[in-house]
């Protein structure tokens, strides 16, 4: 947390975000596992201020919904109609009740790649220089289009911001540029704001034209630079959310790889800010996870997987599979090509194989489902293997029931189980049964129909086919199928 604690935040999102051309709003739109302002939010509380305030306005009902759930201590102030970024501001300061003493910070609620340590500077150095506002601001290799930050040649202060149209050759060629953040002495923001004019060609008030009436005001008006120009960057489209997405991404494979973890191909590994991983994890390409994953020690996962809110157990292995939910033991193998979808919960050395999809089903420790089943509603108890194209039969059209395996059993290939059933400890079935009663422990089940051989029907059904000739060679010379 930083040591200066502001008095507020104040988060801008009632922008409509036309640009996304799409019915989300444009800080709704996520990257990494949050939305656009969800990110904003998680860095300003790194800040630790006394008041989070988000203005909003387009779809503000959808917007502040999300707020609660994503962050219920933060205040909304609503902008009915999108009169400026001052208007904006003013707003928040009328929420908190008028003048704030203290620093306000305020931020876009589209720079997800914003980071609380930029921010913990801004702050820093506004309250060591004695600035009235200090704009965080940044070295950009392009600045067209760009409000270009001029400076006092001695002093090193911001004299004006001039936006691109406006500024001469001398200004143009000046590459630090306006980020939008600023952190301001409450008491002169909520005086300055109430002297904003709309006289301009939007007819709107701008937050920038504060920095000009504190300065002739005869305050000081500083900037803090960040130290990669990449973080202020805001999202208007579609391209720039894929960008900021990339640049977000490398940076959580970063931090995991500098901590411990092997990530063999970055570029197509994906994953959430909430992800986390313990030491000698290896990551194969293909991969994403998402949500809260966990990977434990020494675990592989990948390649071509993805991961949502699941636990991987220390030394698993998990390769081209989707899991959802779902809890893998240690040492447990799964894949390739499997499904496990929520309520799965894997045994240590548990094996869940090629072609196999569970749900809501507990697999015990050492317990093995090889090949191409169904495993839904049910309980697998120690060291047991299914059969290959086994079946769960779990639904009855209305309603679902439970099947119970015990442990050390080993059931029959292309089972079927219908629920709710129970298969005793140390049982076997045979193959091919479909079983609908009860099987005690150490018992055999079988149910299926008792196989009949019709002698010489080919020949006489599908005579002069190619079955037909193949059957009479194999009666061998002078033989018959019949």
């Amino acid at each position: 947390m930083s040591a200066i604690r502001p008095a507020a935040v104040v988060v801008l999102a009632a922008g409509e975000g036309t640009r996304m051309k799409s019915a989300t709003p444009k800080v709704l739109h996520q990257i990494c596992g949050r939305s656009l302002v969800g990110h904003v939010l998680a860095t300003a509380r790194e800040l630790n201020p006394l008041d989070l305030v988000v203005v909003v306005g387009h779809a503000r009902e959808q917007v502040t919904a999300h707020l609660g759930e994503l962050d219920p201590q933060a205040r909304t102030a609503v902008q009915d109609q999108q009169n400026g970024t001052g208007h904006a501001v003013r707003m928040a300061v009328e929420e908190l009740g008028g003048a704030v003493d203290g620093t306000v910070v305020v931020v876009c609620g589209d720079t997800p790649l914003l980071t609380g340590e930029t921010l913990r500077r801004l702050t820093e150095a506004h309250h060591a220089d004695g600035n009235a506002v200090t704009v965080l601001t940044a070295e950009v290799p392009d600045a067209t289009g760009y409000g270009r930050i001029v400076r006092d040649g001695v002093s090193g202060a911001v004299t004006a911001i001039v936006e691109h149209k406006d500024a001469d050759e001398s200004q143009r060629a000046i590459r630090e540029i306006n980020s939008g953040v600023f952190a301001f002495d409450g008491p002169l923001l909520a005086d300055a704001l109430g002297k904003l004019r709309t006289d301009n060609s939007q007819g709107e008030e701008y937050l920038t034209d504060v920095l000009g009436i504190l300065r002739e005001a005869g305050h000081r008006v500083g900037a803090s630079v960040a130290g990669d120009h990449r973080e202020i960057a805001g999202i208007n489209n579609r391209v720039q959310l894929a960008q900021a997405r990339r640049v977000l991404n490398d940076r959580l494979l970063e931090r995991a790889m500098l901590a411990g973890v092997t990530v063999v191909d970055p570029a197509t590994t994906w994953v959430d800010v909430t992800v986390s991983f313990e030491r000698d994890v290896v990551v194969h390409p293909g991969t994403e996870l998402h949500g809260s994953t966990l990977i434990g020690e020494g675990a592989e996962v990948g390649p071509r997987t993805r991961l949502t809110d699941t636990t991987v157990g220390a030394g698993a292995r998990v390769d081209t599979t989707v899991a959802e939910g779902a809890q893998i033991g240690p040492e447990t193998n799964v894949g390739p090509f499997a499904y496990l979808r929520p309520g799965t919960r894997l045994g240590p050395r548990a094996k869940v194989g090629t072609f196999v999809e569970t749900k809501n089903a507990a697999i015990g420790a050492g317990t093995k489902v090889p090949h191409l089943s169904y495993v839904g509603d049910a309980t697998i108890g120690e060291y047991t293997n299914i059969g290959a194209a086994s079946v769960f039969v779990n639904y009855d059209g209305q309603d679902k029931h439970h099947t119970s395996v015990g442990s050390h059993c080993r059931t029959g290939a292309d089972n079927m189980f219908v629920a709710p059933v129970t298969v005793g400890d140390g049982a076997y079935t045979a193959a091919g049964s479909v079983i609908t009663k009860d099987v005690p422990p150490g018992s055999l089940a079988v149910a299926r129909g008792q196989q009949r051989n019709i002698e010489g029907w080919v020949a006489r059904k599908r005579p002069g086919s190619a079955a037909a000739k193949a059957a009479e060679a194999a009666s061998g010379p002078g033989g018959s199928e019949d």
